[in-house]
């Protein structure tokens, strides 16, 4: 029953979050999208769901592969930081938000710069436009490695369940928000980016220019992007003039189902 309850609140934030970004996207949008949004939609779509079985066939295993399965145990074994301490919630709450958040970013840095992480992180980047739902276009083989990833890192931090639950949250309410096609106005932005990655701020990111690609990695904290020095404020055409995606694939493949679950398997083209 408790797992259940889980589930669904994190289903109706999920659904909350996604919807508002698409309403503000579709009042306030920020660049005109290029291809066919219920092709792109249905294409994303589908990877949550592929994603999300993963994630189920993985915690049919017997050791717990889901993060806050995983927070659970590592709190009767004794494993992790917080469990061997006796600091006040609140501590243990800033300091576990910011240590996952952190360990994100240099997760996200890792799949560009590694050869067998990259091939399957470009298929999140292969998007030729960019909006909410590129937050959820992910190959299902990355969002396995990636909860084994979180596992590790749970093990090793020893968060509250509750606090691994909060930032999975907060993780996949920031990725909505910024990738987003919204146009906020410059000094919102500037205020917000201070502390959280807006929208303009990661659409940098999506750019096709390698060297704006590898850049701000951040998913929900500004502040690592700029400690690391990989911080680009804006993109260099500007972004109603920027190109998204993969220069090599701008055009309609990146769109189809089937051509991206084989992506990661091509031979690239580069």
């Amino acid at each position: 029953m408790e797992e259940m309850n889980i589930v669904a609140l994190r289903l109706v934030v999920f659904v909350g979050v996604l919807s508002i970004m698409a309403m503000l996207e579709f009042v306030i949008p920020k660049r005109p999208l290029g291809f066919s949004k219920i092709k792109r939609w249905t294409t994303n779509s589908f990877f949550i769901v592929a994603g999300a079985v993963v994630i189920r066939i993985m915690a049919a295993l017997p050791v717990p592969l889901a993060a806050v399965a995983a927070a659970y145990y590592a709190q009767t074994q004794g494993w992790g930081l917080f469990n061997m301490v006796d600091w006040p919630f609140w501590v243990e709450l800033v300091l576990s938000l910011a240590l996952l958040d952190m360990a994100i970013y240099f997760q996200h840095w890792a799949s560009h710069k590694i050869p067998m992480l990259w091939m399957f992180h470009k298929v999140h980047h292969s998007d030729v436009d960019f909006d909410v739902t590129t937050a959820i276009r992910f190959h299902p083989i990355e969002i396995g490695l990636s909860m084994l990833y979180k596992i590790i890192l749970i093990f090793l931090i020893g968060p509250a369940a509750a606090v691994v639950m909060l930032f999975e949250m907060i993780l996949n309410g920031c990725a909505m928000f910024n990738h987003a096609n919204i146009a906020m106005p410059k000094w919102l932005d500037s205020l917000v980016r201070l502390f959280l990655v807006t929208p303009d701020m990661h659409r940098v990111h999506h750019s096709k220019i390698r060297e704006e690609t590898d850049s701000n990695y951040g998913f929900s904290i500004s502040l690592w992007d700029r400690l690391y020095g990989t911080y680009t404020a804006q993109p260099k055409m500007g972004h109603d003039l920027m190109s998204i995606g993969l220069p090599q694939h701008q055009n309609p493949e990146p769109t189809k189902i089937l051509w991206l679950l084989k992506f990661p398997f091509m031979k690239d083209k580069e």
